[in-house]
């Protein structure tokens, strides 16, 4: 998501009321798509970890959660991923040493350092390739609104502070499909809390679940590794779907944010915007700090590019979830006796 779609997407205003008709239109094709029943089903359990509407809400620290919580199970998960942002189609195994983030994305290389990780446009196809590959285990990566690939769990990942937005359906506001749809395909709620207050859409999903019986699990996004930024003068950016997310995280380390340059989400930097990061550092006497997601799409960068990925501390962020058992419980039983899909 952009900031133009993030400004006008936030509330109701006269562009979101004329692109109603639109949001119509898009909403009856996606919702009629997300009911259509699966193409497919392979031999492992499948867990879809997604979100409602366009833009960042933690699935990326979701996803990578799960993979070292069922890791310490005994599980061998693989993560199977559209590989948005990069060219190649797949099913291709994402390979460190070789594959950036123009083939294969900057999310399938962030998965690739913790789980063995599959780039496919076809989301049945490559879970089918996971199998093969000897996962026992398959993480979807953003295809809880994919029709191909039955799932086993579906955890839906909700930004507490931004919730639904103004509620309204794409191009009017940032719902990919019709929230009734959506809502009756989702088994549990991770509502994320990045410290910005809970937005009245939020509280409004949370009683709905409650009252359906949808489990509803609460977490919120930490620093790994707090000791790089802290007590540092900053500069930071970054390119994901909330970077003022990121700038609060900042803040939680103990870091001094002297400037914040924020970029739209899965942005390629040029080496124009990397040499004015760094006469911004330089302007504070500071240092550069991103995300991980951020530093990932600089790797095999030339020129100011390599400069600039020479220079950040990379934040590494992660969930903590205030009940892990019962995201483990939750697991255990979408894998079922011995590990097998339980429908």
């Amino acid at each position: 998501m952009n900031r133009w779609h993030a400004r006008i997407w936030a509330e109701d205003c006269a562009l979101t009321r004329v692109l109603t008709p639109l949001a119509a239109l898009y909403g009856a094709i996606t919702g009629a798509r997300m009911m259509r029943p699966p193409v497919g089903r392979v031999g492992i359990p499948v867990i879809a970890v997604g979100n409602y509407t366009v833009g960042g809400a933690g699935k990326t620290p979701t996803v990578d959660h799960i993979v070292r919580l069922t890791r310490e199970a005994g599980l061998a998960p693989f993560v199977v991923t559209r590989g948005y942002g990069g060219r190649e189609r797949g099913p291709i195994l994402v390979d460190l040493a070789r594959h950036g983030a123009g083939d294969v994305g900057d999310e399938a290389l962030l998965h690739a350092r913790v789980a063995p990780t599959i780039v496919a446009r076809d989301r049945l196809a490559g879970a089918r390739e996971a199998e093969r590959a000897g996962a026992s285990l398959v993480i979807l990566d953003d295809g809880f609104q994919n029709p191909r690939l039955a799932k086993d769990l579906s955890l839906v990942v909700v930004d507490r502070a931004s919730g639904l937005g103004n509620a309204r359906v794409m191009p009017a506001g940032p719902l990919r499909a019709p929230l009734e749809v959506q809502f009756a395909r989702t088994d549990a709620l991770i509502v994320v809390d990045n410290g910005e207050g809970i937005h009245p859409t939020t509280e409004g999903l949370i009683a709905g679940a409650t009252e359906a019986g949808i489990p509803v699990l609460t977490a919120r996004l930490a620093a790994r590794n707090p000791e790089v930024v802290k007590g540092r003068r900053i500069v930071g950016f970054a390119g994901i779907g909330r970077p003022a997310k990121f700038a609060a995280t900042l803040e939680a380390c103990g870091a001094l944010v002297a400037d914040f340059v924020a970029f739209p989400d899965h942005h390629v930097f040029t080496g124009e915007e990397a040499a004015d990061l760094i006469r911004r550092a330089t302007a504070v006497d500071g240092d550069l700090a991103t995300t991980a997601k951020d530093a990932v799409r600089l790797v095999r960068g030339q020129g100011p590019l390599a400069r600039l990925a020479a220079k950040i501390r990379v934040v590494e962020i992660g969930l903590v979830f205030d009940d892990e058992m019962r995201l483990a419980h939750l697991i255990a039983a979408a894998l079922g006796p011995a590990g097998s899909p339980t429908r």
